[in-house]
């Protein structure tokens, strides 16, 4: 009797994004810097995609034109970080800062928000490459708003609104 399991049509994978065999992967988000603002720095989601596969990075999504980009890849961030800005600068012509951080990473600096109860409109993440200088660990702003360092971000909460600071 033939086996149920070998009867199933096989899916077939472009090389780059077949499933790896080399261990679990992590899913990642990387923020790019200074993509897609005011018309400075244009790059297509869809290239950014297409760069991704090429890498070898699998299920390549990203939101609107943010050049963010979520993806899965089996590399540690170290790895993941340095394609990512060789192929960008090769890509773009220029360096491009690039930020990386987990999914568990990013669950860890949501749930470690210091300004939990302020308007969402009024607390931001800045996202950093490294470790803030420690000058920064607790911070007020010339228009009263105040910051805490974490990790490798920065958290502010503003007094007026982030999106209409009148």
């Amino acid at each position: 009797m033939p086996s149920p399991v070998n009867d199933a049509p096989r899916t077939k994978f472009p090389r780059s994004e077949r499933p790896s065999k080399q261990g679990p992967r992590t899913t990642y988000i990387a923020l790019l810097r200074a993509i897609n603002v005011g018309g400075i720095g244009k790059l297509a989601m869809a290239d950014l995609k297409t760069l991704c596969v090429a890498l070898g990075f699998t299920n390549p999504r990203t939101y609107i034109q943010s050049g963010n980009v979520v993806f899965e890849s089996n590399l540690d961030e170290a790895a993941v970080l340095h394609a990512l800005q060789q192929a960008l600068h090769t890509h773009m012509g220029k360096p491009v800062d690039v930020m990386v951080r987990t999914a568990e990473e990013l669950r860890s600096i949501l749930a470690a928000n210091p300004f939990p109860h302020g308007e969402p409109n009024k607390v931001h993440i800045a996202f950093l490459a490294a470790a803030p200088p420690a000058v920064a660990r607790i911070f007020t702003g010339p228009a009263g708003e105040q910051g805490t360092a974490g990790t490798r971000e920065l958290y502010i909460h503003y007094q007026k609104a982030w999106a209409n600071p009148n």
